[in-house]
């Protein structure tokens, strides 16, 4: 079970957003990810808790940031409701789209568990719904991933397998490299693994 510390920073001037403390495992339903998040000063500021299917499907979501909660699920496409934490202020969507999607670095990996993608295979386009910070705002993206390259590593604990993936925004042509070991992100646009206290798992 892959437990850690990545550091969220803004992908423009670099600055530090939030650490994310995490661990996550595969599971009889599929893969689990659940994290803590603190502000730069140590201050707990939200918390992600992501369950996927064996197909790469989200058949859980719950998300705590701002003062806002989202709870959500592949159903006709995808479904959430986001409310305060009252509940007063709740709001039900859903939207034709494959999963969910944000600034947890467990939305990447979930993306590629999704996906399935080969080196050979074309570019899969994806639609996805991205809860954005710092209130949890849904918005729908388009995005296009290929799996460019795939390299294996000799590290301490033995080989390490690592793939890199070529992501597009369908709306305005921006690219960005993500760079994923089975189930923990090593690099990404705004994503730093600061620590990992066992090696990551890898999926069948």
């Amino acid at each position: 079970m892959p437990r850690g510390r990545y550091s969220l920073h803004d992908p423009h001037d670099h600055t530090l957003l939030a650490n994310e403390y995490f661990h996550c495992a595969p599971g009889p339903s599929g893969w689990r990810y659940v994290s803590q998040l603190t502000t730069p000063s140590g201050d707990h500021s939200g918390s992600v808790d992501l369950t996927l299917d064996e197909l790469g499907r989200p058949i859980r979501l719950e998300l705590h940031a701002g003062g806002w909660q989202v709870r959500g699920a592949a159903l006709d496409g995808v479904t959430w409701v986001r409310s305060d934490p009252t509940g007063t202020q709740a709001t039900e969507g859903n939207v034709r789209a494959h999963a969910f999607t944000g600034t947890s670095p467990a939305f990447l990996v979930a993306t590629t568990r999704l996906l399935r993608l080969t080196p050979s295979a074309a570019a899969t386009r994806v639609r996805l719904v991205a809860f954005t910070d710092p209130v949890l705002a849904p918005r729908t993206v388009d995005q296009s991933w290929a799996l460019v390259n795939s390299e294996t590593h000799a590290t301490d604990n033995g080989p390490l397998a690592v793939d890199e993936y070529q992501v597009t925004a369908l709306d305005t042509g921006e690219q960005h490299t993500v760079h994923i070991a089975g189930d923990v992100v090593l690099a990404a646009p705004g994503i730093e693994l600061e620590d990992l206290e066992s090696p990551p798992s890898f999926f069948d």
